[in-house]
């Protein structure tokens, strides 16, 4: 049985579980802090990483999706046709690079009571906001962002948009996704038994993440 390694408050970790989620995959679970992580597993110390059925472990959130996808293709979350599948990666890459790491900088001071600067602010904000009108055209919401099917790019949407919206609300004062329907979108993936675990571990985690940095 894998284990997934990491923590559950981080969006990576729980892109990969919700693949493990919706693939039917059992997995165990085993807590590791940013800085208290397994080197031999995560050699730059990033989670998530994942243990293998072989023993061997797999760091790097998106090389973990593709290893789930060929090592049990049950309930496949990738397309079977090329061009479809490429169309999936390229709106999880979307999310990962232009959308979340660009807000990234956002978040200490959006949601853990830090300061950043008026002039990263308006580097920010023009960046983010040209980067998810390219997003929109490539989203299709039919109701799922690659289409009809639930698929990797769910896995990413779902964890990453909300925090997205939630940081441009806190710095900008308006939502940067109010145009799109995002709270639709999301209030569906909601009703999936797999999310709402992921969303319910995460709240769990995020207290005891906080509670930690307080010390």
């Amino acid at each position: 049985m894998p284990t997934l390694c990491g923590f559950s408050a981080s969006n990576y970790y729980n892109k990969v579980k919700l693949a493990l989620l919706e693939k039917g995959i059992p997995f165990e679970e085993e807590l590791a802090w940013v800085g208290e992580t397994d080197k031999a597993c995560s050699p730059l110390g990033k989670v998530p990483y994942l243990k293998t059925d072989g023993g061997g472990a797999i760091s790097e959130s998106t090389v973990i999706l593709d290893y789930l996808e060929a090592a049990y293709p049950q309930r496949p979350l990738i397309p079977v046709d090329p061009f479809a599948a490429a169309k999936v990666r390229e709106l999880v890459r979307y999310l990962e690079l232009h959308l979340e790491l660009v807000a990234r900088n956002l978040y200490p001071e959006a949601f853990f009571g830090g300061r950043i600067s008026d002039a990263a602010k308006e580097k920010i904000g023009p960046q983010l906001e040209k980067n998810i009108a390219a997003f929109a055209r490539l989203a299709r919401f039919e109701p799922f962002l690659a289409g009809g099917s639930f698929t990797l790019a769910d896995c990413a949407g779902a964890v990453h948009l909300p925090v997205v919206s939630g940081a441009t609300k806190a710095i900008y004062g308006r939502d940067f996704l109010a145009d799109l329907p995002v709270r639709e979108y999301l209030q569906k993936l909601g009703e999936r038994p797999s999310v709402q675990r992921v969303n319910a571990d995460r709240k769990e985690n995020t207290a005891l993440m906080l509670r930690r940095v307080k010390g």
